[in-house]
């Protein structure tokens, strides 16, 4: 689990953000400038304000005071635009910055190996490519860029309330370690606060995503009373964890309003003493001066807590993409070999593999399976069939041994060019939510729509795409939910048609599917299996019996092999699994 606890400002992460503003760098210069300009402006205005009040309205002078009002006009004039291009182009160069990071990210996770998958929370990594980079975005936005523009602003203003009138500038720097330090008890109270306010509300998150997609169970099981009494609690804490921000919040905002009016009251004052006393009659105009002064020098501070803790969160999001970024989870693909077209011949030579450490679920198999044949293979839950699959398209790499496509390793191939041979279909069909077509080609340019046409009247699916509502520009939302499971997993198969490839893989593909589907699926089966080596997992025993060859697994290790009529006569393993499932079929 990330911690969100650390520091405000790691200049060594500072500087890695830094890095992609490179290509921007007119604009980081540019906001740059825009600072400054604004610190210029801002306190070009109080002064501006001083001579209109001294020169033409206490000792009245037409001429000098519209000389001083235009000056006042331009200087408002140049404060706006600087602002402007500030604000925008701030924002545009945190935008620009995140959207570079996120296709980093996002390229970088594409070539993670599964386990790096297996191990990882969708949720997490969904977060880090969408809302951390909205954090990261608002260190330029509203967090780095905003403080040093109000640095330069209470430097500038000081600077000049000094030279203005030094005693003045005293009184009101007197005041200020009070406002200092109650900023800083705010920060270390908003910090507590919002590491709550981020526990609740990713507690929140997973609570009502898990329901929503879990509301099925929820309403078979009568439950909905109970999650809606938990789903109070939850809202309860998060309620909470929030009110404690505004409570600090409002504690904290009256706190600066009255020290800031204080040291209003204390110019006033200690000014309209020195006018009474005769030391000074120019005071007037910079009172008034300082009055503004006041507020450029106590209104950032007030700010400071919320900047920096926008800082802060902007930074410790920028940690938790960078240590995915820097994850060493790629599949090795080092492999010159570029394989145009596959005969087929595949061999596993004594392959071991554990998805943990410790834990080994291959124990050395050995099989050969010729270019195009249809090679079966069975057994138990958990015997190391799929295991086989993933590491022929190389998700994960072998402990020991060798697999190699006609004679050649698969470790010395290019990796795109090894997977392009494969076609999979999986018993759990993923679709995206797009339309039949789409989800068919994979929008590859190189599929058009004639192709999938034809393809889909070879494998008999035609009639069924074109009886749904817009044919093949049906859209069937996240996950294929508006198809039933049949009609998933004929899109699949179309897929995997289309694609030609050299080594066809079946997992579990025709299991969980109505009797209809299953015809139009054998059917589909025969046809895109026809000169290809072809390799099929099966739960129904059934179904395989014109395979050329068949593995029975147990326990990751091959422990029979040959032809259904071979290995029924034999009597072992595979008998008494296919005894089992008969029964079971007579019986239900």
């Amino acid at each position: 689990m990330d911690k969100d606890t650390g520091k405000a400002f790691d200049t060594r992460l500072f500087k890695r953000l830094l890095a992609h503003t490179r290509p921007y760098k007119m604009t980081f210069y540019g906001v740059a400038l825009a600072a400054i300009l604004l610190s210029g402006f801002a306190v070009l205005t109080p002064v501006i304000l001083q001579r209109i009040i001294d020169d033409a309205i206490i000792n009245p002078n037409a001429e000098k005071l519209l000389y001083w009002t235009t000056a006042m006009l331009a200087v408002l004039l140049g404060q706006v635009i600087s602002q402007l291009l500030f604000n925008y182009y701030a924002n545009w160069l945190g935008e620009s910055v995140i959207k570079d990071i996120r296709i980093n990210l996002f390229r970088r996770m594409l070539g993670f190996r599964m386990k790096y998958f297996d191990e990882s929370s969708l949720g997490v990594l969904v977060t880090r490519a969408v809302a951390d980079m909205q954090r990261i975005g608002e260190i330029f936005s509203q967090g780095f860029f905003v403080i040093v523009a109000d640095l330069l602003k209470m430097l500038a203003a000081a600077i000049v309330m000094l030279i203005m009138n030094w005693k003045l500038a005293l009184i009101v720097f007197a005041l200020l370690p009070i406002i200092l330090y109650a900023t800083r008890l705010f920060q270390k109270a908003m910090k507590v606060a919002f590491i709550e306010v981020r526990a609740q509300v990713s507690n929140l998150n997973s609570f009502v995503q898990e329901r929503i997609s879990g509301m099925k169970i929820v309403q078979l099981f009568t439950r909905e009373k109970i999650e809606s009494e938990k789903f109070r609690e939850i809202n309860e804490k998060h309620q909470n964890a929030w009110l404690k921000t505004v409570w600090y919040n409002s504690i904290f905002f009256p706190i600066a309003e009255i020290v800031s009016s204080v040291a209003v009251g204390l110019v006033v004052w200690y000014g309209g003493l020195q006018n009474i006393a005769g030391i000074t009659t120019e005071l007037a105009g910079t009172i008034f001066a300082f009055i503004l002064f006041i507020e450029i020098l106590f209104r950032p501070l007030r700010q400071i807590a919320d900047k920096f803790n926008t800082l802060q969160m902007g930074m410790v999001a920028a940690n938790r993409v960078f240590r995915i970024l820097d994850t060493e989870s790629n599949i090795s693909d080092v492999g010159t070999v570029t394989m145009k077209r596959a005969k087929g011949n595949i061999r596993f030579t004594n392959v071991r593999f554990g998805y943990l450490e410790d834990e080994e679920v291959l124990h050395g198999i050995s099989f050969n399976v010729k270019a195009g044949e249809t090679v079966a293979i069975v057994g138990s839950t958990g015997a190391g069939k799929s295991t086989i699959i993933n590491l022929l398209n190389r998700f994960y790499e072998i402990n020991s041994g060798v697999i190699s496509i006609d004679g050649v390793s698969i470790k010395d191939f290019k990796l795109a060019s090894l997977r392009q041979q494969i076609a999979v279909v999986l018993q759990d069909v993923f679709l995206f939510a797009d339309t039949i077509a789409n989800n068919i080609s994979l929008k590859d340019e190189a599929v058009t729509i004639d192709m999938i046409h034809d393809a889909a009247k070879r494998i008999g699916v035609d009639e069924f795409i074109t009886s749904l509502p817009g044919g093949y520009e049906y859209n069937v939302k996240e996950r294929g939910t508006m198809l039933s499971s049949g009609q998933r997993q004929l899109i699949a198969f179309l897929r995997a048609y289309v694609s030609n490839p050299s080594i066809l893989i079946l997992d579990e593909a025709t299991s969980s599917v109505d009797t209809y589907s299953e015809q139009l699926i054998q059917r589909a089966t025969e046809k895109i299996t026809e000169g290809r080596t072809s390799i099929i997992i099966a739960h129904r025993l059934a179904t395989i019996k014109k395979a050329d060859k068949i593995l029975v697994m147990d326990a990751g290790k091959i422990v029979e092999l040959g032809t259904h009529k071979e290995l029924l006569k034999k009597g072992g393993y595979y008998n008494d699994l296919y005894e089992a499932q008969f029964l079971a079929e007579e019986f239900a």
